[in-house]
């Protein structure tokens, strides 16, 4: 497992303590940039967090006491679960330098591992990636909606036109993003940085007012409101954890700019500017406790407070564009491990390999977020349903990071367990706080999640139970060369290249071409394509050529879950290797199948369907693998599944 771990090259640069001008300025840089991508949705909680935390379903009312404990629950939360877990911890589990829970998941359990032990992880991980679906739709429609909110705290009059104005804005979001994110990309991290200069604005002039909510850094004031308002107490966790749902971006979005940006950005500027505004805000409400209803927005001067409404607009917008662009990589991820049937995906950069679009997921989220706007109608009641699937998938996130902190990270049994158990108990009161919010809307992202889950568990096993009933009747590469050179079967001019999942196995299009046409052409090739457990293959191990005999080759091609296969791109490097194609003299040989239901066991009936319906749906392999349409073949077998 070491092997998976970050390059030394790499953890050099960690240790890098005196950069020199070019690495100073291109951390700068990138420190910018992870401002509108990894703390967007981080960086637009203070809107709502504080307002939910003294939400009239608590019962709890506005004291100084209570807005001291709230401050400290806040504070610590921050420390505890970003600071400490994920800045100083789960960022260190990367897999070659891609993080998130599916490349964790690739981490934790690789193929060398006992079956029964792969599968529980393995299903452990695929439940926390599903269930960020559910939260993802959420995010853009709390995010939007609270901040168009802040019109009503200037004039009743815009009270109408918060839900058509929230939906034309997520609209509009969701119709640009074919166009990709790198156009605006560069104004991400500028309108973000200018966010988070404007939070800490509003709370320091909040704050000179009252300076004496700092003292809510001391834990104290946590334990004491814990003592004094008991299981309510307990409860509204569920709304101070809104400060921490951006948590799992951090990890997600390591991948792009590395753990040092990441951590520099948060040390400097974020943490420090989320916790004067939250201080402020309860300044704010010391102060004035009328202010509770809309905190954020009534800090700000009057004359200030369209700007920030716009400002806030902009932030969520950007955090949104963040959950949005991560679901589509995630989505590519499961795509490419075998967890989700093909789908059309186009790559909006020509440098970045991880800026994707895929329509279907894009259109889905839309609608998901439309619908959960004129649904919910306030952001209050959104927030009643977010939360849920967030800390369900913290809690996995600690499991799989505890498993494999021993391989990664040298330690010893006594440490994992002690430090596992020190975060569980931190995640499963969150948790816990968050279960009453599953009757109000909570229920939402946990169905989605289960769908989700549903789909790629019966699409991996569907493909699994399909690959078993072709191997029946497979045989080996070596022994049907020798049945071919020994009763002289008819060879046609030009190359066939017949794609297979097995690279020792026979293609079945192959014995079906043999058996019905008895033709064959002058040169066959058998190409694999293998999805690796980790993001990016290295180019010198991308591609196997092996020469079977005069006229059969074997190609096997790796990929890393974060890649798209290409395969005319992939015909020209073989070139290099000895094997190369005229386009117009090769023709493809791919394999359909028609499913015929038994009652074969492996499959419940109802999954059986479901998988058929998603292989009649799943987008053609000359269109996912880049094949020119004009030099394929098809040739088609009913399999009983």
């Amino acid at each position: 497992m070491a092997d998976r771990a970050t390059p030394p090259e790499a953890e050099g640069t960690e240790r890098h303590t005196q950069p020199n001008g070019a690495e100073r300025k291109r951390l700068l840089a990138l420190s910018l940039a992870t401002l509108g991508v990894v703390f967007g949705d981080i960086g637009t909680s203070p809107i709502y967090a504080f307002r939910e935390s003294f939400h009239p379903s608590h019962g709890l009312a506005a004291s100084p006491a209570n807005v001291l404990g709230i401050l400290s629950l806040i504070f610590w939360s921050l420390i505890i679960v970003i600071s400490i877990k994920y800045l100083g911890f789960v960022l260190r589990a990367d897999n070659r330098g891609e993080g998130g829970i599916m490349a964790l998941t690739a981490l934790v359990a690789p193929r060398s591992r006992a079956s029964t032990e792969r599968r529980i992880l393995v299903l452990a991980g695929l439940f926390g990636a599903a269930l960020l679906y559910g939260d993802g739709m959420i995010t853009p429609a709390i995010s939007v909606l609270s901040a168009i909110e802040g019109l009503e705290v200037a004039t009743p009059f815009f009270t109408p036109y918060v839900i058509p104005l929230t939906v034309a804005i997520l609209i509009g979001l969701f119709s640009v993003q074919r166009n990709g994110t790198e156009r605006v990309g560069l104004l991400f991290g500028p309108m973000t940085l200018v966010w988070f200069v404007t939070l800490a604005l509003l709370g320091l002039v909040s704050l000179a007012h009252h300076p004496g909510v700092l003292v809510a850094v001391l834990p104290t004031h946590a334990v004491r409101f814990f003592a004094e308002n008991g299981w309510t107490g307990f409860f509204v966790l569920g709304s101070v954890f809104l400060v921490v749902t951006g948590g799992e971006a951090l990890y997600a979005d390591m991948g792009h700019f590395g753990r040092r940006p990441i951590r520099l950005t948060w040390f400097w500027l974020v943490l420090p500017a989320l916790l004067i505004n939250y201080f402020g805000q309860g300044a704010s409400i010391i102060e004035n406790p009328s202010h509770l209803e809309q905190p954020f927005f009534l800090m700000a001067p009057s004359w200030a407070l369209y700007p920030i409404v716009v400002l806030a607009t902009l932030a969520t917008i950007i955090a949104s564009q963040a959950v949005i662009s991560g679901a589509f990589s995630l989505t590519l991820q499961a795509v490419q491990l075998g967890y989700l049937p093909r789908m059309r995906i186009e790559h909006t950069s020509d440098e970045e390999k991880g800026q994707v679009y895929l329509p279907a997921v894009n259109w889905a989220l839309m609608f998901a977020c439309v619908g959960l706007v004129i649904g919910f109608r306030t952001s209050s009641n959104l927030a009643a349903a977010y939360g849920v699937a967030v800390t369900t998938d913290m809690v996995f996130t600690t499991v799989l990071f505890a498993v494999v902190a021993r391989g990664l990270l040298g330690w010893g049994i006594a440490r994992i367990l002690g430090f596992a158990a020190l975060l569980l108990v931190v995640d499963l009161s969150f948790w816990g706080a968050n279960l009453p919010k599953v009757p109000h809307g909570g229920w939402f992202p946990l169905v989605i999640g289960a769908l989700v889950f549903t789909l790629m568990t019966t699409w991996k096993r569907g493909r699994q139970l399909l690959r078993e009933r072709l191997e029946v009747g497979s045989l080996p590469v070596g022994l049907l060369i020798d049945d071919i050179h020994g009763t002289g079967v008819h060879r046609t001019p030009g190359t066939a290249v017949y794609l297979h999942g097995d690279p020792r196995g026979t293609p079945p299009a192959l014995l079906h071409n043999l058996k019905h046409n008895r033709v064959l052409h002058e040169r066959v090739v058998l190409l694999t394509i293998h999805t690796e457990d980790v993001p990016v293959v290295a180019p010198g191990d991308r591609l196997h050529v092996e020469r079977l005999a005069e006229d059969f080759w074997r190609v096997i091609a790796r990929y890393g879950f974060s890649e798209k296969p290409d395969i005319p791109e992939l015909m020209s490097s073989c070139e290099v290797r000895g094997l190369s194609f005229r386009m117009m003299e090769t023709t493809f040989v791919l394999s359909r199948e028609t499913l015929v239901f038994t009652r074969k066991g492996g499959l419940a009936r109802w999954r059986k369907r479901l998988y058929a319906r998603m292989q009649r749906n799943a987008l053609r392999a000359t269109a996912y693998f880049g094949i020119p349409p004009d030099r394929v073949v098809e040739l088609g077998t009913q399999v009983e599944l």
